[in-house]
């Protein structure tokens, strides 16, 4: 079973490769000497070196106290989520599928061998507590695969102790650029490894331009962002972390509406077909994502309810209703995960981004091709926002309200790919929108909620159980819908009198 600890270090070079006296440092009160580890290291990655290229490292090590698979996860600047499965021939199957949005269909094959020398110190508080460990590495490289030659160098590494305060290692990187050691100019062992080999580097991303100057350079780099996004967050719903399911369906709906948003820009005849997998796979990140949110509303609202409204098994159907929902989902949206048609997708995403089916509009600039198209899909919604208030309430507001959440999310994400372009006018329509958006989301939901309490009123009737106080959920929710409704007009005049674009 695999388990996951955050690691927040840093990494020093030094001429003389001595580790200076850091008592005394923010608490350090003592440098206990723990000897030398002999540590083996053998990294894992694609022929084209993938992980490598976006600063992810699996290697399978021995000797040390925690011998065995790592695979280690950017997460920020200095900091990686290091998830650790026992020692193995193979790589494990846990840790293959974390990185299999990037391997998809590819071969992991041992690339460099590492054996380290490791001279560790514990920094210890007053009272006996571990602050941070330093070490002194001698490091000796060997290429495995995609070239060959052999390299050796010696780094200073200061990982602080697990829960300790991340201001602790700027304290210390003060005192040890006074004594000489400079920061590291190597991200990993691994990257200074494959440099100092011979066969070349990680393959280059496709970046796009570093200043993009067409129409056409703007909507590639936000629909490269939501590629890149999708791929990013795949490990992170393969571990469930939170939000990630949702993040990832808002990628795939940015997407989406880009390649409706800018038609013109990019050919619908080739975009169409990958937006239709785009919404098959945010339908399958929803399975589970809607029932969850939904159940939330309805537990909370429950939970608000004094115990004179109170009259049944209500809790208990509820939470049974919850877990029936959560039932298998989970192990449905890892099958999706690991399908082929989530890794063509992917391969197909890589495909447009490397060669895009460009139309006239993409060669021009982008000032006007990007505020027409914005303004063209704020049309849309205006005209669905006038014809919601123009009905009476009931299922006709509903749907028309419903979809007029939808243009606006796209209208959003629209004006999210214009903002570089357009500045301040679009960033305040992605404010506006987003706004309008959650409203009209609240509606929705409670739509939803609404719909769900009739249906387990009626089953709890046909149980004999009472409905009363899914009667009274419901005219909550009623009465939340109704607020919305009463504030949308009002809402929507300050969104439309904002509109710039």
């Amino acid at each position: 079973m695999a388990e996951t600890k955050r690691e927040i270090e840093r990494k020093y070079e030094s001429d003389d490769s001595g580790l200076p006296d850091l008592t005394g440092v923010a608490g350090v009160a003592s440098v206990l000497d723990k000897g030398t580890a002999e540590l083996d290291a053998t990294y894992y990655d694609t022929s084209d070196l993938r992980l490598a290229s976006a600063a992810i490292t699996l290697r399978r090590r021995t000797g040390g106290s925690d011998a065995g698979w790592h695979l280690k996860l950017p997460v920020g600047p200095g900091i990686r989520d290091e998830i650790r499965a026992p020692l193995s021939d193979t790589v494990p199957d846990e840790l293959a599928a974390l990185v299999r949005s990037r391997v998809r269909e590819g071969q992991l094959v041992a690339v460099v061998r590492l054996r380290s020398a490791r001279d560790v110190r514990d920094l210890m508080d007053a009272h006996g507590r571990l602050l941070a460990e330093a070490s002194v590495d001698t490091v000796r490289a060997e290429r495995l695969f995609g070239g060959q030659g052999t390299a050796q160098w010696s780094e200073i590494e200061v990982e602080l102790a697990d829960g300790g305060d991340p201001a602790l290692l700027d304290k210390l990187e003060k005192r040890l650029r006074k004594a000489g050691v400079r920061p590291s100019t190597s991200a990993s062992k691994l990257a200074r490894a494959l440099a100092e080999t011979k066969g070349g580097h990680p393959r280059p991303e496709d970046k796009g331009p570093a200043e993009p100057a067409t129409a056409g350079d703007h909507v590639l780099a936000y629909v490269r962002a939501q590629r890149d996004a999708i791929v990013e967050l795949d490990p992170a719903v393969r571990r469930d972390a939170e939000e990630s399911v949702h993040d990832m369906r808002v990628a795939t709906r940015r997407l989406r509406s880009t390649f409706r948003s800018f038609g013109k820009v990019l050919d619908r005849d080739v975009t169409d077909p990958i937006a239709a997998e785009l919404k098959w796979l945010a339908g399958e990140l929803g399975v589970g994502r809607d029932h969850e949110v939904l159940a939330g509303r309805l537990q909370a609202a429950f939970d608000e309810l004094p115990p004179t409204l109170v009259a049944g098994p209500v809790r208990e159907r509820l939470q049974n209703w919850s877990k029936a929902g959560e039932k298998g989902s989970r192990r449905r949206l890892l099958g999706v995960l690991n399908s082929s048609r989530y890794l063509t997708l992917l391969d197909t995403l890589d495909a447009l981004i490397a060669d895009p089916p460009a139309l006239k509009a993409a060669g021009r600039k982008p000032e006007k091709v990007l505020a027409k198209a914005v303004r063209k899909d704020f049309a849309k919604v205006s005209a669905l926002m006038e014809e919601a208030m123009e009905q009476p309430p009931g299922a006709d507001r509903d749907l028309a309200l419903h979809e007029a959440r939808k243009k606006a999310k796209r209208t959003r994400y629209a004006a999210e790919t214009a903002r570089p372009v357009l500045g301040r006018p679009a960033k305040d329509l992605v404010k506006s929108m987003k706004s309008l958006q959650s409203l009209l989301g609240d509606h929705q939901d409670s739509v939803m909620a609404r719909t769900t309490l009739r249906e387990l009123s009626a089953v709890a009737h046909a149980a004999g159980e009472n409905g009363f106080t899914y009667g009274v959920l419901y005219a909550r929710e009623e009465r939340r819908a109704e607020r919305v409704e009463e504030a949308v007009p009002g809402a929507w005049r300050e969104t439309s009198g904002s509109m710039e674009v």
